[in-house]
């Protein structure tokens, strides 16, 4: 059996909603709530820079320590960084073991140090169901 690749499980990067290092934290949360995602990737500053990830867990965690004043708190301030990142060429049992191990559920995909896409557990466990599925029929 040929082995799927992050590429056929990943979300293109079309569909990966980002935000700037220096937006507010307020903005964050409405990006969240608009797209109705869990996370929002952080973009590179610079050529040299990694891309990074805020989650409701970062959100929660700065809100707390800050005492809830999320406009005092730029992304930077808050963003997991740099990301995981794989090949689109990986197999995703590889992938899969990457996020067990470091215990993340999403990798960010990359081609040359660019976003090409984003890999969730989700998207994993989807293709894993598909494959059971495909296997009893």
């Amino acid at each position: 059996m040929k082995p799927t690749l992050v590429k056929d499980a990943m979300k293109p990067k079309e569909y990966v909603i980002t935000i700037s290092a220096m937006a507010k934290v307020r903005d964050v949360l409405q990006a969240m709530s608009r797209h109705n995602v869990k996370s929002v990737i952080v973009t590179k500053s610079h050529a040299h820079d990694a891309y990074g990830i805020v989650t409701y867990s970062n959100i929660l965690e700065a809100i707390f320590a800050n005492d809830g004043d999320i406009d005092l708190l730029n992304v930077y301030d808050i963003a997991s960084k740099p990301m995981v990142h794989v090949s689109k060429e990986l197999d995703i049992k590889y992938a899969a073991r990457l996020m067990v191990n470091h215990k993340i559920t999403r990798l960010l995909v990359t081609v040359n140090g660019e976003l090409t896409g984003l890999l969730t557990m989700n998207d994993i466990m989807k293709v894993l169901l598909q494959e059971a599925q495909e296997h009893l029929e």
